[in-house]
């Protein structure tokens, strides 16, 4: 392998191979979130989907989910700097509207669970911004990409092969 000006490259460390193919061997179930997925998005707008799928990932270490969810929003009209962000989002709040901010405290407190509840402040700050509809689906969204992660991480789903679009 070498590169464009004929120096060795390095090459990249061997890919790993799932644990198991979850969704050929319980494909009713991958079914099922694939419908839970659409019914959970329906009504958001579709970059802050995206966003809230990306953070609760990275929380979560799912590659496979951070490799589709990234692409998915850059595919949607995100920038490359709000994603970059994210990881940081709480230094980086300038980047993101009063609603996208109260949704990814509100995507952190569900996805770190590590008090046990969602504070009430960060309930009342999304609460103010959403009505109970929208709330409603933004928990469902946030929720099911943390179904997602899980599926990914356990069965140790491999990054890097999804192109926009392929399961919507």
């Amino acid at each position: 392998m070498t590169t464009t000006n004929n120096t060795p490259a390095t090459p990249y460390v061997h890919e790993h191979t799932p644990r198991l193919d979850w969704a050929r061997h319980a494909p009713e179930v991958f079914k099922a979130m694939i419908k839970l997925d659409a019914a959970s998005r329906a009504g958001l707008d579709p970059k802050t989907a995206e966003l809230i799928k990306v953070r609760a990932s990275q929380l979560n270490r799912c590659a496979l989910c951070l490799d589709m969810h990234s692409k998915d929003a850059l595919a949607a009209g995100e920038s490359v700097e709000r994603i970059i962000q994210l990881s940081a989002w709480e230094e980086s709040k300038h980047f993101y509207t009063e609603r996208e901010v109260a949704a990814l405290a509100l995507t952190d407190a569900i996805t770190v669970l590590t008090d046990g509840f969602v504070p009430d402040e960060v309930y009342e700050q999304a609460a103010k911004v959403y009505d109970e509809r929208e709330l409603t689906q933004l928990i469902a969204a946030i929720t099911t990409i943390n179904a997602w992660n899980r599926f990914g991480v356990s069965t140790r789903q491999s990054p890097g092969h999804y192109t926009p679009g392929d399961y919507k």
